[in-house]
């Protein structure tokens, strides 16, 4: 333990500052001056035009969904062409009415089991580029707050510290 205040750590230097970082996972970090995710890296000042959208279902689910529905479509088709319509009973509409829902079922169970991703859209340069995208919608918020902070700190003039707000320590 150190009784005269000093630092084993050397001092900084005051004109090589660390950005501010506002939002770091694996793969994902979001400072005062950029936005990086994987391997892409933008500089705040070229995003503009932030948008937030979900992104397509789940292939699997469209297809269920559609081939259940030509099922059932051909079906009802055949039977009205070679008029079984009016010999089925009471019944049989009711299990017809029941597998028409089918694909309703499957829209919402895909939607359930595997939603769309949340994605994160913006300009740069001109070009509307996909910023971001996550199934996970807590981490997508954190990382949407970290960057619109950011830039609203850009906007604002950076990330200094008021004056005289240097560390604080009590007395002794």
């Amino acid at each position: 333990m150190q009784t005269d205040r000093s630092s084993a750590r050397p001092p900084r230097s005051p004109h090589a500052t660390a950005p501010t970082l506002l939002y770091a996972r694996p793969g994902i970090v979001v400072t005062a001056e950029r936005f990086t995710v994987g391997r892409n890296s933008w500089p705040l000042a070229d995003i503009t035009q932030l948008r937030t959208a979900r992104g397509p279902h789940d292939r699997l689910a469209v297809r269920a969904v559609a081939v259940s529905a030509a099922l059932i479509a051909s079906v009802g088709l055949l039977l009205g062409f070679t008029g079984g319509l009016e010999r089925l009973t009471a019944g049989a509409y009711l299990t017809l009415g029941a597998v028409g829902l089918l694909p309703v079922l499957l829209v919402l169970a895909g939607d359930r089991w595997r939603p769309p991703a949340h994605e994160l859209w913006g300009r740069i340069r001109g070009a509307e580029v996909l910023l971001f995208s996550s199934d996970d919608e807590r981490q997508f918020g954190q990382v949407t707050r970290a960057l619109l902070r950011a830039r609203e700190g850009a906007r604002l003039g950076g990330w200094t510290d008021p004056p005289g707000a240097g560390p604080w320590r009590p007395a002794r």
